[in-house]
């Protein structure tokens, strides 16, 4: 995408494999931003010199909305519209991958961290269908911290996330709060010792933020794990 994640695994992925060994895949859609596109070909292109490819996303999803009745009659100013759209492209992405996976006999490297794991913030059999996560273990902020200890150039290691799943989508803003309040929370409480109140006061948020990333994370449990079968 050309966002922090996908480009601290790339410079990750070319210094444990080597450039030859890498194939990168830019993938816009119709709500992708022009800025994200150019960011992802200068990473693959002029930062790494990794052999990749642009393929818009857009036929693939047009050709489901049409063929689902439902969507193809659906409002899509409808907030539950616009959401399953936008994991349908994060899904035909998903596709695009495996499928050049299995042409060149490779792996699928995932690009997703743990701030974004633990509270659910990723598209199940989309960007979370991967052969492995690379940052997985990292929060937000320490995903930037190793991007600009690797070399990654400050504008895009600072640059604001965003999936672009949805016209002006940004994570912080579909999560409702900062990384570092989320990194802290899940440090401090999902991960760490600290109750809810302790990790309030400590990080100087109300306590119902922190209650609300344990909801997340409780109920997005299911997205860990693998589906469940009869014991």
């Amino acid at each position: 995408s050309g966002g922090i994640d996908s480009t601290l695994t790339a410079h990750l992925a070319v210094e444990a494999l080597g450039t030859g060994s890498v194939y990168g895949l830019v993938m816009p859609g119709e709500v992708s931003r022009r800025e994200n596109m150019s960011d992802a070909e200068r990473v693959a292109s002029e930062l790494l010199d990794i052999e990749y490819d642009v393929v818009e996303i857009r036929p693939l999803v047009e050709a489901f909305l049409t063929a689902d009745p439902q969507l193809s009659t659906a409002d899509f100013d409808d907030e539950d519209v616009q959401v399953a759209v936008g994991n349908l492209r994060a899904r035909a992405r998903a596709v695009l991958g495996y499928l050049e996976a299995n042409r060149r006999q490779g792996l699928v490297l995932g690009t997703g961290n743990r701030s974004e794991a633990a509270v659910g913030y990723f598209t199940k059999y989309g960007d979370g269908a991967v052969d492995c996560h690379p940052i997985g273990n990292l929060y937000k902020q320490q995903v930037r911290q190793l991007a600009r200890h690797v070399g990654v150039p400050e504008d895009l290691a600072a640059k604001t996330p965003t999936a672009g799943l949805w016209e002006s989508q940004t994570d912080e803003g579909e999560l409702g709060m900062g990384y570092d309040t989320l990194d802290s929370i899940l440090a401090l409480h999902i991960d760490g010792p600290l109750s809810a109140g302790a990790t309030a006061r400590e990080i100087g948020v109300d306590e119902a933020v922190v209650a609300e990333v344990h909801a997340l994370y409780e109920a997005s449990a299911h997205k860990r794990v693998a589906p469940p079968s009869p014991a």
